[in-house]
């Protein structure tokens, strides 16, 4: 289903620039912007894909990932096509350029699925669900009114604004930062980091449980001087910020080898002097998986693969020391 969208200002010569992400498109009739899913139709901003869905799975919550928030539970996840990055180690391309079969669906129905599956509310995740903004808004909050819960897996691209009407209704985000470098979003991914850093930060500050994953892409963002400032970076929002690295693997337009394992020993050992929470992705070790008390160094979770095994916690507390844990349980 197409409906006008949102955040859109009609300019000269029927044109109509799209104000949801900072790419500000400006657009010609019968064009879509970068995204690829809002166009412009006799000088108004489209929404083309309102109620599409491209993949629909019940998913444990730390596969997107949420380490933190409600372990060892399930969630319904969702997702649609196009993207506002054109990231060249793209791990869901095939969505991204639309190459996949799709289906309406409808808040209420996604609601009954949730609840027939058992599932603690609705991840829009797969591809970028802020440029999916009018149906991810309109479901988040009949979820919200329902109470269940909102999850967003997304690059964070999106302007403040339209970040600024969603936050009410999502209880937590994992964000890909994907370096510290604008350089690196530039020439990699076609963004830009500081509109990152403002979503991730406006979320925090907000009340949102905020997750982060780094894709460690191998001769790209993986010198130590360039580790070191992400971790520092994530350190500076607090000590309990939660940070997943994840090991990349060559895909889409990019063929450079998979992140050396030394690579992700650095980075989990230094992030560990700085924060306490931090875990490394695609590969399988219940050491880097796990969830340590950061005072006493019990075991609070114990991971391996989606196998999740709560040990050490009492409400959000070690039953060890006590200590109180950045967790949602």
């Amino acid at each position: 289903m197409k409906i006008p969208a949102q955040y859109s200002v009609k300019e000269k010569d029927n044109r109509v620039r799209c104000e949801l992400c900072p790419y500000n498109c400006l657009i010609a009739q019968g064009h879509r912007g970068v995204c690829g899913i809002r166009s412009n139709k006799d000088g108004v901003l489209i929404a083309e894909t309102y109620n599409t869905i491209s993949a629909m799975n019940l998913d444990p919550i730390e596969k997107k990932p949420l380490y933190h928030f409600y372990p060892g539970s399930s969630i319904l996840s969702v997702g649609t096509i196009g993207c506002s990055f054109n990231c060249m180690f793209c791990q869901n391309w095939e969505l991204v350029e639309g190459e996949v079969p799709t289906h309406e669906t409808t808040k209420e129905q996604l609601f009954e699925q949730a609840k027939q599956m058992d599932s603690i509310g609705l991840a829009c995740t797969y591809n970028e669900p802020f440029i999916w903004f009018e149906f991810v808004y309109d479901t988040a909050k009949f979820f919200h009114e329902k109470g269940m819960m909102n999850v967003l897996v997304s690059n964070g691209f999106v302007n403040p604004k339209p970040l600024e009407d969603i936050i009410p209704y999502i209880d937590a985000m994992n964000v890909d930062l994907k370096a510290i470098d604008d350089d690196f979003y530039k020439r990699l991914c076609k963004g830009r980091l500081d509109p990152v850093k403002h979503t991730i930060e406006y979320a925090l500050k907000k009340g949102v449980h905020v997750e982060l994953t780094n894709l460690l892409v191998t001769g790209y963002n993986t010198s130590e001087d360039q580790i070191k400032r992400l971790v520092d970076y994530v350190a500076s929002l607090g000590r309990d910020t939660i940070l997943h690295f994840s090991r990349y693997f060559p895909s889409y337009k990019l063929d450079a080898p998979p992140t050396p394992v030394e690579v992700l020993e650095f980075a989990y050992n230094y992030a560990c002097k700085k924060l306490n929470y931090v875990y490394v992705g695609n590969v399988i070790d219940s050491k880097t998986d796990s969830t340590y008390c950061p005072k006493c160094k019990n075991t609070l979770i114990e991971r391996v693969g989606y196998t999740v095994r709560i040990k050490g916690l009492k409400d959000d507390r070690c039953d060890k020391c006590g200590e109180r844990i950045n967790i949602r349980i």
